[in-house]
């Protein structure tokens, strides 16, 4: 095992890894709640919820005993002409607790599928009913995955360049955070016109893009603007879905719901990839006809596969409970009180909270760019006191578990406060 880093090394590529000047991987050989065990037997507090996805801990044995369950039932069905009790139950189960307008599920197998298949539903809507759109309108500095079309919606930026000439165009409005939202409602206006198919965004937090977080309010304003036209909305889900806002869902903090969603990540507990897109009962009808040519042409080998969709179902069981409920709030609450200590810190500004997700920035010489200096300090002092945080250039942010305890957001808490003393 003491190898295993050098073993990776010789044959495994990492995302998001210069793999040239990166140090060696961490070995992790198992988790257990909000710990990482390392192969030399340090612990990491996973504080990040391992990219974003694990709600419930880690080897939860809720989880675990539904996936070892339905491993010897039915591993996988192909899900063109076929179905499957766990498909069934979660589709049943998910618009029960999404906005009421969401009427059918698609399934595919991550965040960026989903935002792909929702594009390809809201461009193939217009094409079906005899009025072809071809415009997209999104935010600056959103990210929607790393496939094409959810690289196209998202923010032109570094990490898209070499793949500029490939990607369709899209109308871009500033995200209207506290000051900026009566500019943005104009340019709006301008943007917004019966030749934009669909507006697409990360619904109240920005998460890639550097956790920008903004009100309910101008979002519901924006939406009520682009229906005006009839355009479709998108909330992309993947990351603020199933609790993190402190709400199920951040669509649930708006008066106008989005005509299609799409979520991944949280879904399954963090077991297992799945993706999910959901939409209205008016846009699936505009698929329904005699004419073959007007099906959604979209599809997975591993669509709906039924050992995901049994962890969705068990994480589904935690998440709904109400012993989690109260995890979410007392997390925010905790969030709340270090919040105001971090605003004593001269390096800290922009602080920023929404549910269980605590953001803020370190002031550092280049606060546009990450790649800034700033956040490997920040990164490689956390990792030394075994804190797995992972900055987005300056900015630092928490995202626990649920079942995080008040005894490690306390230890989590005191290291970023020596950080902020040694900066």
């Amino acid at each position: 095992m003491n190898n295993l880093a050098e073993r990776d090394r010789a044959v495994i590529w990492h995302p998001f890894t210069q793999m040239q000047t990166a140090p060696l991987p961490v070995p992790i050989v198992r988790g257990e709640g909000s710990v990482l065990y390392g192969a030399d037997g340090r612990e990491f507090l996973d504080i990040i919820s391992s990219w974003w996805v694990n709600l419930h801990g880690h080897a939860h044995p809720h989880i675990a005993r539904r996936v070892s369950e339905q491993l010897t039932t039915l591993e996988h069905v192909i899900f063109a002409g076929f179905t499957h009790q766990p498909a069934v139950e979660l589709a049943e189960r998910l618009l029960a607790i999404l906005p009421p307008n969401q009427a059918k599920v698609f399934y595919s197998d991550n965040g960026s599928t989903a935002v792909e298949v929702a594009l390809k539903m809201a461009f193939q809507y217009w094409h079906n009913i005899g009025q072809p759109r071809r415009k997209v309108v999104a935010f600056e500095n959103a990210y929607h995955g790393d496939t094409f079309g959810a690289m196209a919606v998202g923010g032109r930026s570094a990490f898209t360049a070499p793949f500029a000439p490939f990607l369709f165009d899209v109308d871009y409005l500033p995200v209207p955070i506290a000051g900026q939202e009566e500019s943005v409602l104009k340019q709006a206006e301008a943007l917004f016109t019966d030749e934009v198919a669909a507006f697409i965004v990360e619904p109240l937090v920005q998460g890639a893009g550097g956790m920008v977080m903004y009100e309910p309010g101008p979002l519901d304003a924006l939406f009520k603007l682009a229906r005006q036209q009839g355009t479709l909305l998108i909330a992309d889900e993947v990351m603020t879905g199933f609790g993190r806002t402190g709400q199920l869902f951040a669509s649930h903090y708006l008066t106008e719901k989005p005509d299609l969603m799409c979520l991944s990540k949280g879904l399954t507990g963090g077991t297992m990839a799945l993706g999910v897109t959901t939409c209205t009962q008016a846009i699936y009808d505009e698929f329904l006809s005699s004419d073959k040519l007007r099906t959604l042409f979209h599809g997975h080998s591993f669509t709906a596969n039924p050992v995901a969709c049994a962890a969705s179902l068990a994480s589904m069981d935690l998440l709904l409970l109400d012993e989690t409920r109260a995890a979410i709030q007392r997390i925010g609450q905790k969030h709340s009180t270090f919040a105001r200590q971090l605003a004593t810190h001269s390096t800290v500004e922009n602080i920023r909270q929404r549910g269980t997700l605590l953001a803020f920035d370190l002031k550092a010489d280049d606060q546009t760019s990450y790649f800034n200096t700033i956040r490997d300090v920040a990164n490689d002092f956390l990792i030394s006191r075994n804190v797995l945080m992972r900055p987005l250039g300056n900015v630092l942010y928490l995202m626990p578990p649920y079942c995080t305890t008040d005894e490690q957001l306390d230890y989590t808490y005191q290291q970023i406060i020596d950080l902020l003393q040694m900066i």
